[in-house]
């Protein structure tokens, strides 16, 4: 007999806006719209004018941004949104993405929806390479 989940099971929504001053704003609203993609954690960074700025959180989107005076401080003309669903590691606060990575006085933030599945074989590979990571794999 073939699995048939239990409920709705969709895998993360991912949201974002570039060039426009109401960016944050924009993406909250576009991740009500994928909500039902993923329940366990949410998150924004906006790129102000003084650099990327987060906000996330575990829960539902509306359990994250209680109000929107949180969207305040990532006002910007990009913003960056996700809605976690987890397939894999577990429902924990370092797991919420986007992501925002910080290096010298750069940064870069990164929002996906899947797996890497070869992820213990790329890491070695480029740790080889001379890369240095911020995250811990569990073996």
């Amino acid at each position: 007999m073939p699995h048939e989940p239990k409920g709705l099971n969709e895998e993360c929504g991912v949201f974002g806006v570039w060039g426009n001053p109401n960016a944050a704003s924009i993406t909250h609203l576009g991740l009500h719209t994928l909500q039902h993609r993923g329940q366990e954690g949410a998150g924004i960074v906006g790129l102000t004018k003084d650099g990327m700025r987060r906000h996330y959180g575990l829960g539902l989107l509306s359990e994250v941004f209680t109000n929107t005076d949180q969207l305040t401080p990532l006002i910007g003309r990009a913003a960056l949104g996700h809605v976690r669903y987890s397939t894999a590691g577990g429902r924990v606060l370092e797991n919420i993405q986007p992501l925002l990575f910080r290096f010298s006085d750069e940064a870069i933030a990164l929002a996906h929806n899947g797996n890497l599945t070869n992820a213990i074989s790329l890491r070695r590979q480029l740790e080889d390479q001379g890369a240095i990571f911020s995250v811990h794999l569990r073996y």
